[in-house]
């Protein structure tokens, strides 16, 4: 199911992204629509990024997987 979902964007850029749709074929809903999950996945690697640098620390105290279900049985 969708939604609309309204938002300002500058005149500009929807001019750009209106030529971009038309010469490659693409609806503009369909293009606005992937290129905000794409820049959802980029921002939650980042996140993940951050988090694995923060826990490399520990990384010394880690146990294999195959240990650590071994000790929960």
């Amino acid at each position: 199911m969708k939604n609309v979902f309204s938002i300002k964007i500058d005149k500009s850029l929807i001019q750009k992204i209106k030529e971009f749709c038309r010469t490659h074929g693409l609806k503009q809903g369909f293009f606005v629509e992937k290129a905000l999950k794409e820049q959802l996945e980029r921002e939650e690697m980042a996140e993940d990024i951050v988090e694995l640098k923060q826990l490399r620390s520990q990384e010394e105290s880690a146990i294999s997987f195959d240990e650590y279900l071994k000790r929960k049985t």
